[in-house]
């Protein structure tokens, strides 16, 4: 296994702000981390001695190329490489990277999901540089964070409305602050870390796996005898071979600024996690954009893929991304904190009401936002939260709110010390916010853990609906405040008012259970199992108005962003569909007329040696082979038939609708039957690794 200088390789191919303070003037050094610092516009005179500056940096790394690297609405990121080499005079060669390629790009954007802002002949799309993100190197190019955006200006990406959202969240959140007394230039930073699941499998199963090739999920598979019943695998002792694939991992995290901090097992066989410190939030999403790219990337140089699919593997563990999400000042002070008594910390009880309230009020938004075909299968499920979406508050803090609610002062209780009961174990404070696992939007001390989020999601939708949502309570509560006499007076009633309007929302217990689901149905909550019936709520009238007001998204880019996210549900389903069809027709049926004609055979020679031998066994056998292959035909005939009867015509969301009902039922059914014959024929005949052997097949 690799050494290496942990301190010499974070952040060793980044341009960050120590490396510009060392290369550029330090007039030009100054203007630009200003700019950065107070979210200000930069000064458009400096961008060429930035941009020859990174350029002389990047060739020193050993880049020969730049790009524009940006993320469009197909959840991944994008890249198009342009060499630092050009001619001068008389075909002289030379190497230069001008103000304007850093500042502005022109990608053809003809081929990008769009939703209608523009027609694919209009190819035409803009990328912006967005300095707020550090450019970095890897391999020969250097990579230039930006946004990007159609020729009127319209959203693209996904980076653009989240930058809108940071921004709106910080104008609403400064109001509240400088009504506390803080200073005019304030600056509010919304951090985030997100905890990121996968699975390691062998290069080898996967291969042989067309499902998992096509669609990143096994659409065939029986459970296994054994799964996770032990618990075994969950912080297990990590195989040499998957902690060579992590070492390799961090080694290139941390040289592009990524702070990996934790890598474990997680429950499932092959599941794994990791965990990087807290950031900015517009770091944390194209960081984690970064994750997923290097996990896939490094994986086949130790013989292994991984696989961020929300569900690769049903009746196991699905993956998911957990969002820890936060709000800090310039100086560093969490806004979140409780403090050592939140009852009396009147800023924190306001800041907390307020995301209370917006979680209430737009379940229905932070539910879509994680909406997603794959997302569908996990949720719900015995390791991931349920599409309701509730908040957990622990203990401490839900005491806090009952006393404001009713009235009264709450006397602060002092922390219990945690006895094990082994005199020379040390003893340690009890935790009063300790983390409900079930929960999909946790307190977790002094920051929200949104548990919802898919794997293999950009993290930039569910940030930038949550910067929103809670922009939109913050203004809110900023109008009143700065009209009222007592702002105390004020503040204190904006507190139990909230406390009591939305404490429908707060629940501590097992969301798990079905207990849960039937008094959050009694509470009025939503729960919106499927991605089309989630979506259909983004249009609703004040949602696109709530987007309009801030900025964030303006009308157009609603409806667009809305027939992307269809598209692509429909898409994913269609892709699913074909691939059982064709794995079903082209490797099942042949292995299971194999395993019947094979049974069929020595049920004949037995026969033909002797009358008296007993032959019970391939009789029955033979029985439930034609039984199970004559409902595999049926349902063969039932999932062409759904794919057939399509509606056309009627809209994206009608198509995403009987996708959703008609399509997953016959998939459903054939996958049933599909697995039942698993079980039964030869593995001789059997075309594909079954679950045991890919879970299992790292050593």
């Amino acid at each position: 296994m690799n050494t290496f200088n942990v301190a010499e390789t974070y952040e060793s191919n980044v341009f960050n702000d120590k490396v510009m303070k060392e290369r550029l003037p330090r007039d030009v050094y100054e203007s630009l981390a200003g700019s950065i610092r107070r979210k200000s516009a930069i000064d458009p005179s400096i961008a060429g001695v930035v941009a020859n500056t990174m350029m002389e940096w990047a060739l020193e790394k050993g880049a020969t190329h730049y790009t524009h690297w940006f993320q469009p609405m197909t959840g991944h990121t994008a890249e198009k490489h342009e060499a630092f080499v050009n001619f001068r005079g008389d075909r002289e060669l030379v190497l230069e990277f001008s103000g304007k390629e850093l500042v502005r790009g022109e990608p053809d954007a003809s081929s990008f999901p769009t939703g209608g802002v523009r027609e694919t002949y209009e190819a035409r799309g803009y990328t912006a540089w967005d300095p707020t993100s550090p450019a970095f190197v890897k391999g020969t190019v250097l990579y230039i964070p930006t946004a990007f955006c159609s020729y009127g200006g319209e959203a693209l990406d996904k980076k653009t409305p989240l930058l809108r959202s940071l921004q709106a969240l910080d104008k609403q959140g400064r109001r509240i602050l400088k009504l506390f007394g803080e200073p005019e230039d304030t600056v509010i930073a919304i951090d985030c870390g997100a905890e990121q699941e996968y699975f390691l499998i062998d290069e080898s199963v996967y291969n042989a796996r067309p499902d998992l090739i096509y669609s990143g999920r096994t659409l065939f598979g029986s459970a296994p005898p054994k799964g996770q019943d032990l618990d075994d695998h969950y912080f297990g002792v990590i195989k040499p071979r998957v902690l060579e694939f992590m070492q390799d991992l961090d080694e290139t995290l941390w040289s592009l600024g990524i702070a990996s901090k934790t890598r474990h097992n997680e429950v499932a066989p092959a599941q794994h996690e990791l965990a990087p410190i807290y950031e900015p939030a517009n770091r944390a999403s194209d960081h984690n954009q970064l994750i997923m790219e290097t996990l896939k990337s490094i994986a086949p140089r130790h013989g292994l893929v991984c696989l961020t699919n929300e569900k690769p593997f049903a009746g196991v563990n699905g993956s998911g991304k957990h969002c820890n999400w936060s709000l800090s000042t310039t100086s560093g002070e969490n806004l979140l904190d409780p403090g050592k008594t939140p009852s009396h910390n009147t800023r924190f009880l306001l800041f907390l009401t307020a995301v209370i309230k917006a979680v209430d009020l737009h379940q229905d938004l932070l539910r879509l936002s994680v909406a997603t075909a794959q997302n569908d299968h996990r949720l719900g499920e015995s390791e991931a939260p349920p599409a309701i979406v509730s908040i957990f508050l622990g203990e401490e803090l839900t005491e806090v709110l009952e006393s404001i609610k009713a009235g009264v002062d709450r006397k602060s209780k002092e922390r219990v010390s945690m006895d094990i009961g082994v005199v020379i174990l040390p003893q340690f404070l009890k935790d009063t916010t300790d983390r409900n696992r079930t929960s999909p939007f946790a307190f977790t001390g002094n920051k929200f853990e949104f548990r919802m989020v898919g794997s293999s999601l950009s993290i930039s939708g569910p940030l930038f609906v949550l910067n929103t949502i809670v922009a939109d309570v913050l203004m809110e509560f900023a109008d009143r405040l700065e009209k009222a006499a007592d702002f105390h007076a004020e503040t204190a009633a904006i507190v139990r008012e909230t406390i009591l309007a939305h404490e429908r929302i707060i629940f501590n217990g097992n969301n798990y259970s079905d207990e849960w689901i039937k008094e959050a149905e009694r509470r009025g909550l939503l729960n919106l199992r499927k991605t089309p019936e989630a979506l259909a709520y983004l249009t609703k009238p004040e949602n696109i108005a709530l987007f309009a007001r801030h900025e964030v998204l303006s009308p157009m880019e609603v409806e667009s962003r809305t027939e992307v996210l269809l598209e692509d549900y429909v898409k994913t389903l269609r892709i699913e569909a074909l691939s059982m069809l064709e794995i079903a027709k082209r490797n099942i049926v042949p292995a299971v007329l194999k395993c019947e004609e094979d049974v069929a055979r020595t049920r004949l020679s037995k026969t033909a040696v002797s009358d008296t031998l007993g032959h019970r066994l391939e009789d029955a056998l033979l029985g439930k082979l034609a039984e199970l292959a004559d409902a595999l035909t049926e349902r063969i005939d039932a999932l062409e038939t759904a794919f057939e009867n399509a509606p056309e015509g009627g809209g994206t969301m009608e198509l995403a609708c009987y996708f959703g009902d008609e399509a997953i039922a016959a998939m459903t059914a054939l996958r049933e039957t599909v697995d039942a014959l698993e079980l039964i024929v030869d593995a001789r005949f059997w075309p594909l690794p079954s679950y045991g052997e890919i879970l299992y097949s790292v050593k």
